[in-house]
């Protein structure tokens, strides 16, 4: 799930997606998420859109990559090189042109996986001790995912969990908003078909957002207050 905001400013603000998928039907599904620099991470997907359209057989494109971790550290090597491209004097991680990428899919033969990517191009991936990865505005959402988050959770009470903590987000941020996109992937499915887009207006997000807030009030007044000493 991505929400889709940016900003350049607190009177600039504007709805871009940040979520990016390429499939091959039977053989491989792969999503990125961005964050960070809106023209980097452009420029990044605009890159891997491009030579995936290409045939290239020295060096193969994330359509022809054997691996997710080929996939990932060639996502890894265009990030570095696009903002090596934007800083003549050598590329540094803090600097205003930094992005960062979620990586998810599944190769046949292969596992399904998720990578997340920084600014330098090195990677880290997934693991049952970390099982999840979260970039950009992370802070406020972060704490409700670690209390909750169980990974025999269903598909359904997964994305309710991503709801909640995107609504805690977005209330305490102005650099994240509405509307949310969400992507559903069924292992060895190779389909991404389950793609929808979650607006303000949205019947559930809404019914979740509001039985949140009450739920939070319900179960602070249920604590013990605190006794003057």
């Amino acid at each position: 799930m991505s929400d889709t905001r940016t900003n350049a400013g607190v009177d600039n603000f504007s709805v871009t997606k940040k979520m990016f998928t390429w499939d091959v039907p039977g053989e491989r599904v792969i999503t990125l998420m961005t964050a960070g620099n809106l023209a980097t991470t452009q420029a990044l997907i605009s890159l891997l859109e491009e030579r995936s359209k290409t045939v290239a057989e020295r060096n193969p494109t994330i359509l022809e990559q054997p691996t997710m971790f080929q996939v990932a550290r060639l996502v890894g090597a265009t990030l570095k090189e696009v903002i090596g491209d934007s800083m003549p004097d050598g590329q540094e991680a803090s600097s205003k042109f930094k992005a960062s990428v979620v990586l998810g899919g599944q190769i046949k033969g292969g596992a399904p996986t998720l990578f997340l990517i920084y600014p330098e191009g090195n990677f880290i991936e997934v693991t049952d001790d970390s099982p999840f990865f979260q970039i950009g505005e992370a802070k406020y959402g972060k704490p409700i995912l670690v209390r909750a988050y169980d990974p025999d959770m269903s598909f359904e009470d997964t994305i309710k969990l991503l709801m909640v903590s995107f609504d805690s987000t977005i209330k305490a941020n102005l650099s994240v908003g509405l509307p949310l996109d969400l992507q559903v992937y069924v292992n060895d499915s190779f389909d991404v078909s389950n793609r929808p887009r979650i607006e303000a207006e949205d019947d559930y997000y809404q019914a979740v957002s509001t039985g949140w807030g009450e739920a939070l009030r319900n179960a602070l007044m249920q604590l013990p207050p605190y006794e003057m000493k």
